[in-house]
């Protein structure tokens, strides 16, 4: 005899399953003050990070949008430091 599973348990096992892909945790890099947040489906890195680039000392600043590992938002760019003051 097959074991019914109720609609409740249903609804609730669904519930779970999406918040397990969906909620973020959050982190935070030591590399000048980028800040991430991670799900299982989708990622956003706000990016500010120390960088050069052609012996020019600068910023990585942006933003980054992931979904299901593919790149569907990147606006980060190099800031050289005598921009910034």
């Amino acid at each position: 005899m097959k074991a019914k599973i109720s609609a409740k348990v249903k609804i609730i096992l669904c519930v779970i399953i999406c918040a397990v892909l969906l909620i973020p945790i959050p982190a935070w890099y030591k590399d000048g003050g980028t800040f991430e947040l991670n799900a299982v489906l989708w990622s956003v890195r706000k990016e500010h990070s120390i960088s050069w680039e052609d012996r020019i000392d600068g910023y990585n600043i942006g933003t980054i949008v992931r979904v299901l590992l593919w790149k569907v938002y990147d606006d980060v760019k190099f800031v050289p430091e005598s921009e910034l003051q």
